[in-house]
């Protein structure tokens, strides 16, 4: 009986030793990005003269800088990036020197507005403080409008928003719609009362999810910061480029990835994707991009699945490199 004992614990052990060697592995390889390097928008070189003349730079995560050279948005302003035993065992806050770091690299000085496509931290965390530093208007759920509070933002610069609402910076008209967040173990909740950071990663819940629309003259764009949906949400409206959040897609099912790409892409009629929200965010930005690693995500099967569909319905699939400033509807 003892010799069995000991040969049980012994599997066990080894078994236990395989996980962890197979988990370093996977965080130390993470997936390859050079397959998709031919994807890649190439760097805007024209200036913003022209009436729908607009500039967008990809900072990781979801956020997105939208800028016509008179008024600039920001979409979740995301810079702080907690690593990940920070993000599991500890508790997270904003890093102002960081984010003003960030800013001035961006070229960010002054921001209309940072719009918030849900409260989740890897999205609001650092929202408040990105507006303090540029004057934005907070614009986003009744939680993010509770991540503000917390972090002391006026409440003059607090907008609270509900699905449907158009809002007008200069010639940016933006629309947030009722969306949905990808179907994962932290969809869902409330922030019902100003949240002070530090704070638990988990204490952001979602709040309302939102697609963010975007209409530039006679242009109009997408953020799509999540990889969920609301049936039906998203039909009648329309957008030439998407930007298309991929996070957690590679674990979903195959009817869920057809069903996403259906409510989303072709219910808008978009001829351009670029993927968002595919890359590691426990990395900081001083470094390269690199792509979540399994088992947080499949992104070759995410990847896999959009290239295939954009074939499928003749919707052009490219890829936004980090802090270039393109013309997301250059070619169309």
């Amino acid at each position: 009986m003892r010799r069995i004992l000991k040969t049980a614990l012994l599997l066990l052990a080894v078994v236990l030793l395989a996980a962890i060697a197979w988990l370093v592995f996977q965080f130390t390889h993470p997936p390859e990005l050079k397959p998709y390097a031919h994807l890649a928008m190439p760097a805007a070189t024209a200036s913003l003269d022209a009436p729908d003349g607009l500039r967008v730079t990809f900072l990781g995560v979801a956020t997105l800088l939208l800028d016509d050279g008179e008024t600039a948005i920001l979409t979740d302003g995301f810079f702080t990036r907690p690593d990940r035993t920070t993000v599991l065992t500890g508790r997270v806050a904003p890093d102002p020197t960081l984010i003003a770091a960030t800013l001035q690299r961006a070229g960010i000085r002054h921001l209309a507005a940072v719009i918030v496509s849900h409260s989740h931290y890897d999205h609001a965390l650092d929202a408040p403080e990105v507006a303090k530093q540029t004057g934005a208007v907070l614009v986003g759920s009744g939680s993010t409008a509770n991540i503000g509070r917390g972090w002391g933002l006026p409440e003059q610069k607090i907008r609270v928003v509900h699905g449907g609402e158009q809002l007008d910076f200069g010639r940016f008209h933006v629309q947030l719609i009722k969306s949905r967040h990808a179907p994962t173990g932290f969809t869902g909740g409330e922030i019902d009362q100003p949240l002070a950071p530090p704070a638990r990663a988990t204490d952001y819940k979602e709040g309302d999810s939102y697609s963010i629309l975007v209409q530039h003259g006679q242009r109009s764009l997408m953020v799509q910061s999540s990889a969920g949906f609301v049936e039906g949400a998203l039909q009648g409206r329309h957008a030439d480029v998407v930007f298309l959040g991929v996070g957690t897609l590679g674990m979903q099912g195959e009817s869920f990835r057809n069903a996403y790409w259906q409510q989303v892409v072709r219910a808008v009629g978009a001829r351009r994707i670029f993927p968002i929200h595919w890359d590691d965010f426990t990395r900081p930005l001083t470094q390269d991009l690199v792509a979540l690693p399994y088992p947080f995500d499949d992104f070759a099967t995410s990847m896999d699945f959009i290239i295939k569909s954009g074939v499928r319905d003749g919707v052009d699939v490219r890829t936004a490199p980090a802090w270039a400033h393109i013309d997301p509807f250059a070619g169309l």
